[in-house]
């Protein structure tokens, strides 16, 4: 079944007193900081060797390829940052120095197309023979990703040209044909970077080996299983097809599954595609994976993917345990991806909710406010004494890391915090709406229908304040509808237009259409009142049950040790306690923090470890800061949680 499922992205230029700031921080500091890292320049900290391995592989340097089978992809998704860097704002020297990185991309690339440094340099006879564990195709999407970045930043083909030999490549060993491979990869990627790359050439053969791959996955006889008995192996493989999304075809599948971060590259591409072919098959499995992430398995932080024993994956519906939990910054990232093309599809307030939940939280919490220290997992409740001891949290980290064996998450932060300014809008097919998912401050021209140029100039004081003011730019009066999300956290939004109100009541899917002829200098002003919020967990969520989460505007909040003293399980917030917002520009770059009252146990008479006489209750001061903010004030413990009495 075919229908039209399409829209239009725009880029806009972020000016945000939030945004801003740590766009330039990923500019100034973050990139070359990663710079350094891959070029095992950043002392005490897990070397990278991943400029190294390709120097070796072009025959640059003598040596032994050293890292994770994905070890490319850290330098692919750092040359995405430096494009979408650049698209921000041109750097001669930082485009230098990326020139020489594709300079020896292009000395290590094979003769045939082929990159792949763990591959040239261990097994240079045995390419595409793991593709469950092996990453090749993963790298390869993510070399793509970077190439077309960097080529709509520069207009430079030398990246993206890489790119191609290794798509055509790729075309040329997979598929039903003659000869060719009927696999599909095990870390899916390469099918939503397949789509880029068919956007930006206008060549069908990238779209329709992207299809081929969404296709193929889950079909039977299992390509997997074929593969493996092939190497010899005996033993089924540990987590099963479903790790990998492949259990079933895409149209079957009903409940997200698998590795967290891998579900949802997979599940973005098939958005894209949905987007691309009209497919609404496609599209309805969307949605069904959609509502079985964000209604039984997302935390409250937009962190999904809660085991980190069972491969850093999704397990049954609302076991999202806090301590132990995994969700991996890459994933958060990956759900932005998913909400933001799921909005593309079909423009409705609950993907730009998650959308900005993941963004503000979940994702923000993977590095430190300097720029230079990450989290791979992000937990929501942290006891750093049980950390050093317990084998359940061997993963749970206290404190930030300078840098990682596995090193993905660092760059994926980079690239999107660069990219920013493409999740803030879209039109629609006919050109004829101009939605605003994401209110950050920037300026975006867009072309409405009839080929007039409107530029759109946002203002934005969120997430601190939420007041919000858009001015219209055009040449002449132009009819067009402005499509203003109304964010499901504000219970009270009030809507001007040139000081007029506007009942917004009524909108569609969350959004507040106006639909007028714009003339140049409109104003459009939307407050949205924000008051602490206590959040509530569904009953069967049994890890937070009788607790309540803090939410102020777009942020969650958490308690700190540094804040409240040790053993924050151990507060209780009453449900009457009136809650406080206090802006202090010292603490944390300027942050809200959310002050009440609460009862913590008075300490014991004697050192009995348990008593038949229930603890006497004193009453305390609670202090939350944004999640996003933990662990920047050196170790201690934290909860996002808190027991409501």
């Amino acid at each position: 079944m075919a229908a039209t499922i399409c829209a239009n992205q725009v880029s806009a230029r972020i000016q945000d007193p939030f945004w801003s700031p740590r766009q330039a921080l990923v500019r100034d500091v973050v990139i070359p900081y990663q710079w350094q890292a891959l070029n095992d320049q950043v002392p005490d900290v897990e070397p990278s060797h991943t400029i190294e391995n390709f120097r070796i592989a072009a025959g640059e340097a003598e040596g032994e390829y050293y890292g994770m089978v994905f070890q490319d992809s850290d330098l692919y998704k750092w040359l995405e940052a430096v494009g979408h860097t650049l698209a921000n704002e041109r750097d001669e020297e930082l485009e230098r120095k990326a020139d020489e990185a594709i300079d020896l991309l292009a000395r290590a690339q094979q003769p045939d197309g082929y990159l792949n440094t763990h591959y040239t340099l261990t097994k240079p006879d045995k390419r595409w023979t793991n593709l469950r564990d092996d990453h090749e195709l993963y790298c390869a999407g993510h070399l793509i990703e970077a190439a077309v970045a960097y080529y709509q930043a520069t207009g430079k083909r030398k990246l993206l040209d890489i790119a191609c030999r290794f798509a055509d490549y790729i075309n040329r060993v997979f598929g039903h044909g003659p000869g060719k491979i009927p696999g599909y990869p095990g870390h899916e990627e390469i099918e939503l970077a397949l789509i880029k790359l068919y956007r930006t050439t206008g060549n069908r053969t990238y779209l329709d080996l992207a299809l081929y791959f969404i296709e193929e996955r889950g079909r039977q006889p299992h390509y997997f299983q074929i593969e493996a008995e092939k190497r010899g192996e005996t033993t089924p493989f540990r987590f099963g097809f479903e790790y990998s999304q492949s259990h079933l075809p895409i149209r079957e599948q009903t409940e997200a599954i698998g590795h967290a971060v891998r579900a949802m590259y997979f599940y973005t591409a098939v958005a894209d595609a949905a987007r691309e072919t009209g497919d609404v098959s496609l599209l309805d499995a969307c949605r069904r994976l959609w509502n079985s992430v964000v209604q039984k398995k997302m935390y409250v932080t937009g962190g999904i993917g809660s085991s980190a024993d069972n491969g850093e994956a999704f397990t049954t519906d609302y076991d999202l345990p806090n301590d132990t939990a995994y969700t991996e910054t890459c994933a958060a990232i990956g759900l932005v991806f998913f909400a933001q093309r799921m909005l593309q599809a079909e423009p409705r307030r609950e993907y730009a909710d998650v959308m900005e939940r993941a963004l503000f939280n979940g994702v923000l919490a993977g590095m430190s406010l300097d720029g230079r220290r990450y989290f791979y997992v992000n937990p929501l409740e942290v006891w750093p004494s049980a950390c050093d001891y317990r084998a359940d949290m061997h993963s749970v980290k206290y404190e930030r890391q300078g840098w990682f064996g596995c090193a993905c998450c660092p760059p994926n932060i980079a690239r999107l915090l660069a990219s920013l300014g493409q999740y803030l809008y879209t039109t629609d097919a006919a050109k004829e709406t101009i939605y605003a998912h994401l209110y950050i401050g920037s300026s975006v021209s867009v072309e409405v229908a009839g080929g007039k140029q409107v530029t759109l100039v946002q203002e934005s004081q969120l997430p601190w304040q939420g007041r919000i003011r858009l001015t219209v730019h055009l040449d002449d009066p132009a009819a067009f509808t402005l499509a203003l999300r109304l964010p499901g956290w504000c219970l009270t939004p009030a809507l001007r237009v040139n000081g007029e109100t506007v009942d917004p009541a009524d909108a569609a899917d969350g959004y507040a259409r106006l639909n007028r002829t714009w003339a140049s200098g409109d104003v459009i002003e939307l407050d949205l009142p924000m008051q602490p919020l206590r959040i509530y967990p569904h009953p069967e969520l049994r890890e937070d049950a009788g607790k309540v989460a803090l939410q102020y505007g777009p942020i969650v909040y958490c308690l700190e040790e540094a804040d409240n003293g040790a053993n924050l399980r151990d507060l209780t917030l009453p449900r009457e306690a009136a809650i406080a917002a206090k802006y202090e520009p010292d603490l944390l770059g300027g942050v809200v923090v959310l002050e009440s009252t609460g009862y913590k146990s008075a300490a014991p008479a004697g050192a009995a470890l348990y008593s038949y006489e229930p603890p006497s209750r004193e009453e305390t001061r609670i202090r939350a800061i944004p999640y996003y903010a933990w662990a920047n004030r050196g170790p201690g413990e934290m909860t996002v949680w808190i027991r409501e009495a």
